[in-house]
């Protein structure tokens, strides 16, 4: 293989020949479709001719409503079969899906959010929700006792403490 790359100026030179191409298929295709237009309506719609009387006139709006009634069906007829092989095309690719055994999981996005966002999102912008948990506590102090350093020589005084501790517990029981 050859590692040369083709010049700009046949790049464009091939890229408009393309265009050229192209343009050519587009306007024998536009006359086809031209044809085939005036084919269907020479086919089914006859030339107008001009009527003489009232009476001619309502026989051809009376044909002209049938044939309408005639179209209307075909195509009602043609939607329903259309929706019909469309739900058993999808019916089928359910159970190919199935014997294959294999499910296949849609790859999802990675998106960065704040737990308040989500739960925005999933509740909607009405209910505001915080998930700042340290705000809902209760705050406690705790009491520090000042001893002092002679007590703590002290195992009676220790025992009597405790002693108080211990009644405050059985009466809190019965």
């Amino acid at each position: 293989m050859s590692d040369k790359k083709m010049t700009t100026s046949r790049r464009n030179y091939l890229k408009s020949l393309m265009l050229q191409i192209a343009a050519g298929l587009l306007e024998a295709e536009a006359v086809e479709a031209e044809a085939e237009k005036a084919r269907y309506m020479k086919e089914n719609c006859p030339a107008p001719e001009f009527l003489v009387c009232m009476a001619e006139l309502t026989d051809l709006c009376k044909k002209l409503h049938q044939k309408i009634e005639r179209v209307d069906e075909e195509r009602y007829d043609m939607s329903t079969k259309v929706t019909k092989s469309e739900k058993e095309v999808e019916d089928l690719k359910m159970k190919v899906v199935e014997l294959n055994g294999k499910f296949r999981k849609p790859v999802l996005k990675k998106v960065r959010m704040s737990a308040d966002a989500m739960l925005q999102a999933l509740l909607g912008s009405k209910h505001k929700v915080s998930m700042d948990l340290r705000s809902n506590l209760k705050q406690v102090k705790k009491e520090v006792k000042e001893e002092d350093k002679d007590a703590v020589g002290d195992w009676r005084k220790n025992i009597e403490d405790k002693s108080d501790r211990k009644k405050m517990f059985e009466t809190a029981k019965e």
